[in-house]
């Protein structure tokens, strides 16, 4: 008789030899399957009364699933995103059963059945050029910490690199002299080499010149152990520059500005300043151009350009150009 494999040991498959072995997924992506797998197991011990140890993959039903993540919706108050984040997560798993235990075919279908929802595609938020310099000047640079957060919010907003891949950095991933750049590894262990301007090199080379904390090699350390920075620390000194910066532009404090919107930032620059969508594409590491797109929706001026070229309605629309009368046109000089 076949063995049939418990809940408990399928995970662990699915997260040491699916996600680590085979795809190799980067430690945020097992972070957040982690987080939706501790989630559902407990709320399914709340609702069965049952240990996650004991539990079978029967136990994961496509009404269980379904009451999981509109309880995450009612009772977190959780964005539809999230809800779909989780979603993706748990269909990843269910991807794996159906090649591993074939028997659970129909369970697994109707769990891979459950749909998306659809949800409000807001234009993205981005920073003005004013903006930018009023929160690049905030920090004290007369301390440490201020020229640290200084370098970390330039290179974060004429490169466009992601909060993760910001603070993932060491010191040796910037690359001065001819044909400076940082180089990085993005989603997908995809590495990408983003070029720096005169300015941005200036200010690394001062900044790694200055004594490294402890023996970490990270080019952003944290002042306690030298460590990495964290993603709520990142979060924390933007709100505290933006609060600073507020006071020059009040149009900042009226804006919702996490590190995300600084990479939307970048992205806003490069488009404005008329580089080709496919290279911004490139240059923030997208995987499809369609992500890039979501800057031509959000660039008014663009559609204000094309708007101009339109002529307007009831209006009347200027004929072709006919010379006037030699003669008349003789004496009206006279």
């Amino acid at each position: 008789m076949k063995h049939i494999p418990t809940l408990p040991a399928l995970i662990e498959r699915f997260f040491t030899e699916r996600l680590m072995r085979q795809r190799r997924v980067s430690p945020h992506t097992i972070a957040s399957y982690r987080d939706t797998f501790r989630l559902l197991l407990e709320f399914v011990h709340t609702r069965l009364h049952r240990l996650p140890s004991s539990l079978d993959l029967q136990d994961l039903a496509a009404p269980t699933i379904s009451a999981f993540l509109d309880d995450m919706e009612k009772r977190r108050s959780v964005s539809v995103r999230t809800r779909n984040l989780r979603l993706t997560a748990i269909r990843s798993f269910f991807r794996f059963i159906a090649f591993e235990e074939p028997a659970y075919s129909a369970l697994i279908q109707r769990v891979l059945a459950i749909p998306s929802k659809r949800h409000d595609k807001r234009l993205v938020h981005f920073l003005t050029r004013p903006e930018i310099e009023a929160l690049l000047a905030a920090p004290d640079r007369t301390t440490w910490i201020g020229r640290r957060d200084y370098a970390l919010l330039l290179l974060a907003v004429q490169t466009g690199l992601r909060l993760s891949e910001l603070t993932g950095l060491d010191r040796d991933a910037v690359v001065l002299g001819r044909g400076a750049h940082v180089r990085c590894f993005g989603k997908g262990r995809k590495e990408r080499c983003t070029p720096l301007t005169e300015h941005t090199v200036l200010v690394m080379q001062a900044w790694l010149k200055e004594p490294c904390r402890s023996s970490s090699q990270a080019l952003f350390p944290n002042l306690i152990n030298g460590g990495r920075l964290s993603s709520d620390a990142v979060q924390a000194l933007l709100a505290k520059y933006v609060a600073v910066a507020g006071r020059r532009y009040p149009s900042l404090t009226r804006k919702r500005i996490s590190p995300h919107v600084l990479r939307h930032s970048a992205a806003m620059e490069l488009l404005q300043a008329g580089v080709d969508c496919s290279v911004i594409a490139l240059w923030l590491g997208h995987e499809s151009l369609e992500t890039t797109q979501v800057y031509l929706h959000a660039h008014l001026a663009l559609k204000e350009a094309a708007l101009a070229k339109l002529h307007p309605l009831n209006g009347k629309i200027p004929g072709r150009y006919r010379p006037g009368d030699q003669l008349l046109a003789f004496l009206n000089t006279l």
